[in-house]
């Protein structure tokens, strides 16, 4: 299988370099290209891929093509795919449909729509995808392989892709504000930014952890720590006088529509 990526930027770079050291990618047959020269250049050198100099170069190589571009890109990079070519394409612009996909190539193009997460430059990632109806079983098994080696990774209905958006994909920026303001907290009652900063990245770390390994609900897990009269029913009292969870919910739900909109152009 013969694989081109375009987009060399973060994204890309991760799935990319993440593929290429499981194994799921022979860099001898992958080939790259990217507006940016020096993103390129760059990639193929730590890659040992192909670098090549333009779209139509890259494309009569291929079989399978992995999109890492914004949504407002993607339609020139499809409409430059010839049309008897039936490429297996995976694409990662936010909001872009499979059926819009497939209207921009006016062809017979086999179609997967992913979503993967920042966490996937750390081989962290947390991503899902659809399949268009042209898709086999084998372009699947190659986008979970593929999204896999950066992370975990998730088979789904197309109509859930959007909260897939606000769950995993803005979710990291939860996360971190989350952190942000456990560490505030501490360092409103005296302990040094460093520390602070430091305990609560574990703490967050430590309690996913947790939920991953015993396969427990979080609910439970959280009982199991919380006490009469104790600290932990303080603090989630506090919590809750916030609106803590209804805002987080919120947050999924304003993203998702958010991308909704997105994909309406």
């Amino acid at each position: 299988m013969k694989v081109g990526l375009v987009g060399c930027g973060k994204m890309g770079q991760a799935l990319a370099l993440g593929a290429v050291k499981s194994g799921i990618l022979n860099p001898k047959i992958l080939y790259l290209y990217d507006s940016y020269q020096p993103a390129l250049d760059e990639l193929a050198s730590e890659l040992g891929a192909s670098a090549c100099p333009d779209l139509s170069s890259l494309t009569e190589k291929i079989d399978t093509l992995l999109i890492c571009v914004k949504p407002a890109d993607l339609a020139d990079v499809i409409k430059a795919i010839p049309a008897d070519r039936g490429l297996l394409i995976v694409s990662i612009a936010a909001g872009v449909t499979l059926s819009q996909m497939a209207d921009m190539s006016g062809s017979e193009l086999r179609l997967i729509r992913a979503m993967p997460n920042t966490p996937a430059l750390i081989g962290e990632g947390a991503a899902a995808f659809a399949r268009g109806e042209s898709a086999t079983d084998s372009d699947a098994d190659f986008a979970r392989n593929l999204l896999g080696s950066v992370g975990s990774v998730q088979e789904i209905k197309e109509q859930l892709m959007d909260a897939i958006t606000g769950l995993s994909g803005s979710g990291p920026a939860y996360v971190f504000t989350f952190i942000e303001a456990l560490a505030d907290g501490a360092l409103l009652e005296g302990l040094p930014r460093d520390q602070a900063l430091a305990l609560a990245t574990q703490t967050v770390l430590g309690a996913a952890a947790m939920v991953k390994a015993t396969g427990e609900l979080p609910a439970s897990l959280r009982d199991k720590v919380t006490s009469p009269g104790g600290t932990t029913i303080a603090g989630l009292a506090a919590l809750e006088e916030g609106a803590f969870r209804s805002t987080v919910i919120g947050a999924v739900s304003a993203a998702t529509r958010r991308s909704r909109e997105l994909g309406r152009g």
